[in-house]
């Protein structure tokens, strides 16, 4: 058996219509389904990626406005990272964030790759 690679995440979100401001205007995915959570159909289930929702670039959301704040911990997730093609856009994502108000570190060399990190409204950090 051979896995080809990761079709999607999914998050959990407070405001859906917070979320998809945030994901599509500051980050600049494309809201390419809306549906509920199978297993919770009281929940509604969004997706973001590229134009065409390609496997690879999806981020799904479950909402839960009543949901208690994460905790850091065993079988939680720690980041979503996302590819640049290079230093200089990488810069220009910084500079786009910080225009948008987003709280993002200075370019940290992690050695084999440089990184930046902010949050999503709901504490995510990306």
């Amino acid at each position: 058996m051979k896995l080809s690679g990761i079709h999607h995440i999914t998050l959990i979100c407070s405001d859906m219509e917070r979320t998809v401001k945030f994901y599509t205007e500051v980050l600049g995915l494309v809201l390419v389904k809306r549906t509920v959570n199978f297993d919770d159909p009281s929940a509604k289930h969004f997706y973001f990626g590229d134009e065409r929702g390609s496997p690879g670039s999806l981020v799904t959301f479950f909402e839960y406005p009543g949901g208690a704040p994460g905790r850091l911990g065993i079988g939680v997730t720690h980041h979503l990272a996302f590819i640049v093609e290079d230093e200089e856009e990488q810069r220009r994502w910084r500079e786009r964030l910080v225009t948008h108000g987003v709280q993002v570190t200075a370019m940290i060399d992690r050695r084999y790759f440089k990184s930046i990190y902010f949050r999503d409204p709901d504490g995510g950090i990306l």
